[in-house]
Formats: C-alpha cells, sequence, structure tokens
C-alpha cells in the first residue's frame, strides 16, 4: 500500500501531459447526470455515489469518445473503472484512436480490447498511435458504459510544414507559382498572393517532395474563396516514393469531391508512407489553386 502513490508519481511523470483535459466529448446517450464530462474531469473518483462518473445508459454498441481537436501522437491512455459495483460492465470495451468520426469514430483502428477489468485505473500503452479521437465502445452488445476517469497522454502530431520540401507543378499561370502552397499563409483569395495557380492544363497536377519518406497522417487543402472555387472538385491526392507519372501514379489517398467557397478540408491518409505528395485532377483540362499543409 505504502508504494502505489510512488509508482503513480513515475508513471505521470512518465507519460506526461493529460490531452484529454482540454479536449471536447460525446458519448452514445446518458444516464440520469453522469454527463461524458465528468470522464476528463480530473477525478478518478470511482464510487457512483461521488458524483464523478459518466455513464451511458444500456446501449447496443455504447461508446464515449474525447476529441483531442488536432491529430496527437497517443502513447498511453489510462482508464478508471466503476469500483463500488458492476466493474465487469467493461468487459469487452475497446480502445479506438484515429482521425475518421465514420461510425461516432468507433470505426478507426482498434489499439486494444479489453479483458477482465476489476474496479480501479490500469494505464494501456498506445505506442505513438496517431489520431484527433480516442473512443471506448463496448461492440456486440447491449450495455452500460461507465467510465470514471479517461486520461490520454500523448503530444500533438507534428506537421510537416512543407516549408523545407520541393515544390512543382504542371505549369504556372500568372504570380501562381508551386511555393505558395506551402508558405504558411492560408489566405484564400487570389489578390491575397498566397495561392498556386497552373494553366488550364489536360490533367494539372501539384507535387511536394518531402525529401524523404513519412508516414501521412493527413493532408489539409485550403480552397480559394473568390472564384474558380469548384476547380478543385475530381482531385485527387497521392502520397508514394514513386516519381513514375510526375508522382501521380503513387497511390490514392484521398478523392477530394468538393471543398467550400475558402474553407480548408482535413484528409486523413492513415500514416501512408512516401516521399511525394501530389494533388492531381485526372481526365480533364482544368486549372489547379490551392494550398496544402501535410502532417506525420
Amino acid at each position: 500500500r505504502m508504494m502505489r502513490p510512488v509508482v503513480i508519481f513515475v508513471l505521470l511523470a512518465l507519460v506526461g501531459t493529460n490531452v484529454a483535459r482540454g479536449g471536447k466529448v460525446a458519448q452514445s446517450s446518458l444516464y440520469g447526470r453522469a454527463v461524458p464530462e465528468k470522464a476528463i474531469d480530473g477525478n478518478r473518483a470511482s464510487k457512483w455515489r461521488q458524483g464523478s462518473c459518466a455513464c451511458t445508459r444500456k446501449d447496443l454498441k455504447p461508446w464515449w469518445r474525447v476529441d483531442l481537436l488536432k491529430t496527437h501522437k497517443v502513447n498511453y491512455v489510462t482508464i478508471t473503472n466503476r469500483k463500488d459495483c458492476c466493474p465487469q460492465r467493461i468487459n469487452g470495451a475497446e480502445i479506438h484512436i484515429g482521425d475518421s468520426l465514420s461510425d461516432n469514430g468507433n470505426k478507426n483502428p482498434r489499439y486494444l480490447l479489453l479483458g477482465a477489468f476489476s474496479g480501479g485505473t490500469q494505464t494501456f500503452k498506445c505506442n505513438g498511435m496517431r489520431g484527433r479521437y480516442v473512443n471506448i465502445v463496448i461492440p456486440g452488445k447491449r450495455q452500460y458504459l461507465t467510465l470514471c476517469e479517461v486520461e490520454v497522454y500523448g503530444e500533438p502530431a507534428r506537421d510537416i510544414v512543407p516549408t523545407g520540401g520541393k515544390v512543382a507543378q504542371s505549369s504556372t499561370s500568372k504570380n501562381g507559382v508551386p511555393e505558395k502552397a506551402i508558405d504558411g499563409n492560408r489566405a484564400n483569395k487570389w489578390k491575397q498572393g498566397s495561392c498556386t495557380h497552373t494553366k488550364e492544363d489536360f490533367k494539372p497536377w501539384w507535387r511536394l517532395d518531402l525529401l524523404k519518406t513519412y508516414k501521412v497522417s493527413y493532408v489539409t487543402v485550403t480552397n480559394r474563396a473568390d472564384c474558380r472555387r469548384k476547380n478543385i472538385n475530381g482531385a485527387e491526392i497521392h502520397i508514394g516514393n514513386s516519381l513514375d507519372d510526375n508522382g501521380n501514379s503513387n497511390p490514392r489517398c484521398a478523392l477530394i469531391s468538393s471543398i467550400p467557397a475558402g474553407a480548408s478540408k482535413t484528409f486523413s491518409c492513415n500514416g501512408m508512407k512516401g516521399r511525394y505528395v501530389n494533388i492531381v485532377i485526372p481526365g480533364k483540362k482544368e486549372q489547379l489553386s490551392l494550398w496544402v499543409n501535410t502532417t506525420d
């Protein structure tokens, strides 16, 4: 008993800041006043009457989610289970981590299937899994999900703001040189001088050379706000190590169906490996104008 506080202190010193505390939370339903925020209130009190546990109703596939607001490398997740009764309710829960909100985030990669979990606190090592969303879900059965505290330890994923990379594009119109897509400025009107622009090429493309191979988690593209905002529709993001067809033959990360005028949209690439990031509009004659950010 005397050693337990020392062990906890050393663990927290190793894993760093609990990034869940500043996040936004949600859950599949609400039981009484057990709102999802109670799982990130900094209080590990694990008895129901202490009023510090989040809880869903008896849902089919109940879930709880924290949005870390940006992609992180998650090193550890610490879960405090209810201790006074029913600790077995959490058995079979899964931890999912990723950047997608498909199925409320429950389709992100599964880190761990929790086995038997007695009341108390356990820490799970996640080995730097990348993701903005951390979900805890009990799949395949109708159950209550009670979480008295969820702590997420990690660090923001590093932007490869590719100011050190090399850029190229299929052609250049006016002053829309390819370097403007990585100048760190999301200004989205042409007169502000921060957008690239190709001529009206057949299959126009833009390419970033990261100078070495990275695992790319996501790519953010900013569209023009003033005019030609529909030009980006149908563009594709490709990532890989080949320069065949100017890099456009590398595997596809995402299809850009559309981006609202002046908006930035982030596309998850799930750690695709590559030195080259291409944006190309295949199969038609078009002009390509954009701003790009990439995160490892």
